[in-house]
């Protein structure tokens, strides 16, 4: 699935360190820590009717993520929201809009990983795009991946880095064998998650989700706990292995730029009725009810 180009965002301007650029001028210096080696962290946000869901979240684990890797300098919440507002409202972008926040390093003053030649502070970006969820919602296809999710003590993927590249070798095999995305084990063979979201599988009513030891605690996944904890609907977290996929009744993954998907089919497979199944249904009514009323409210009040 290739996503084609909205015209909506031709004219898009980006907020580099508060200032704006036409998308088309907009850049980063070639000494910046992102471009000498994927050093910086990153969040998808969705803007709902004037409100960013799981705003404070997202922050939060930028800011994790960017402590973890020793950033000198992590600008306030309260900046980073304002330098969002100031996107959103130059793009007069009210709903339906997802944003790419980036937290770089900085600029060096001659190129190196060495972080001890960053003599500047970060840089942020934000991107805000139109953009509606990307999956299709009658159900996407997955293959399973030869690319292995890392292990933490390789690098821990809580940590919500730049560096995609085991991602985007997942998803080049994925476009090869012409499927949506790519289903990426961890080293001990268990379901970690797709190259791009998070992975429920559902069988005899029970919710399962793998942990979170080879992929990043997801905002969205998350948020789908939180509503099964909220209207009893039985869950688990574990380690899940292949054929419990193969075999499950229904199976959905989940992320900020595309929210729940029915997965239909993996390796070829057809999973449960290959159509999105009740509870993916409940539980993608539920979540679009809590993303109608929750949220950060970063813009003045919109009416649809």
């Amino acid at each position: 699935m290739k996503q084609a180009f909205n015209p909506k965002n031709k004219d898009l301007l980006i907020n580099i360190n508060g200032e704006l650029y036409h998308r088309d001028v907009a850049g980063i210096s070639p000494f910046d820590s992102a471009v000498q080696g994927g050093d910086a962290v990153w969040e998808g946000l969705r803007l709902y009717q004037g409100r960013i869901f799981k705003l404070i979240p997202h922050l939060d684990r930028l800011r994790a993520s960017a402590l973890a890797m020793a950033f000198a300098e992590i600008p306030s919440h309260e900046a980073i929201i304002n330098e969002i507002s100031k996107t959103l409202h130059v793009n007069d972008m009210t709903d339906g809009v997802h944003i790419r926040l980036t937290l770089t390093r900085g600029v060096k003053y001659t190129s190196g990983m060495d972080i001890r030649l960053n003599n500047q502070g970060p840089t942020l970006i934000v991107l805000a795009e139109h953009k509606p969820p990307v999956y299709d919602k009658s159900g996407i296809r997955l293959i399973t991946s030869g690319i292995r999710r890392i292990p933490p003590d390789c690098v821990d993927q809580n940590i919500h880095s730049c560096n995609l590249i085991n991602s985007i070798l997942a998803k080049i095999q994925a476009n090869a064998a012409g499927v949506d995305d790519a289903l990426m084990l961890d080293y001990q063979g268990y379901v970690a998650e797709t190259n791009a979201t998070h992975v429920f599988i559902v069988d005899g009513g029970l919710v399962m989700t793998s942990d979170t030891g080879s992929c990043p605690e997801g905002i969205t996944r998350s948020a789908v706990l939180e509503i099964c904890e909220s209207n009893g609907i039985p869950y688990a977290i574990k380690d899940i292995s292949l054929s419990e996929v193969y075999r499950a009744d229904e199976m959905f993954c989940t992320g900020t730029m595309g929210e729940l998907a029915p997965v239909i089919e993996l390796d070829g497979r057809t999973i449960g009725a290959g159509q999105a199944g009740e509870m993916t249904a409940r539980l993608s009514r539920l979540f679009r009810e809590r993303t109608r009323r929750e949220g950060y409210q970063i813009l003045e009040t919109v009416t649809s």
